[in-house]
């Protein structure tokens, strides 16, 4: 038995479908291989960055001066541990080592007399001698 026109027609047109519905699979997986992937992104993102650097360019072109502060202020931001070790070095280096003291006072007050007592006094000893102090050191740097 043939089959009628239509039925064959029919078979004919699922046939087509069915090879167009492959091919188009073939091309979605070959589209979504890692290496595709990342070649696609590579070079989006070169695309993205040649637009950002130029923009870049030209807000620098139209304001360099408000540029070259917001620059110089997020460099002292991010060095400033180096920036506060060389600022102390510099102080210290600028700073005499053995700072002035203050003068010994010459005159010492006198004591008041005491009145006299009926106990047996007992003779002053003398005041113990005492090293000569030497200066400290101030300490500049956390440790």
């Amino acid at each position: 038995m043939s089959e009628p026109a239509k039925v064959a027609a029919a078979r004919i047109e699922v046939e087509r479908t069915k090879g167009a519905l492959l091919d188009t699979a073939r091309e979605l997986i070959e589209r979504f291989q890692p290496h595709n992937l990342v070649d696609d992104l590579w070079e989006s993102a070169k695309v993205k960055g040649a637009d950002l650097a130029e923009d870049a360019v030209d807000a620098v072109a139209k304001r360099p001066v408000a540029i070259g502060g917001v620059v110089a202020a997020l460099a002292m931001f991010l060095a400033r541990e180096p920036l506060k070790k060389a600022t102390v070095k510099f102080y210290d280096a600028m700073t005499p080592l053995f700072e002035p003291r203050d003068k010994a006072v010459a005159l010492k007050e006198k004591k008041a007399a005491k009145p006299a007592s009926s106990k047996v006094e007992r003779p002053a000893r003398a005041p113990a001698k005492r090293a000569p102090r030497r200066p400290t050191q101030k300490k500049t740097e956390k440790a």
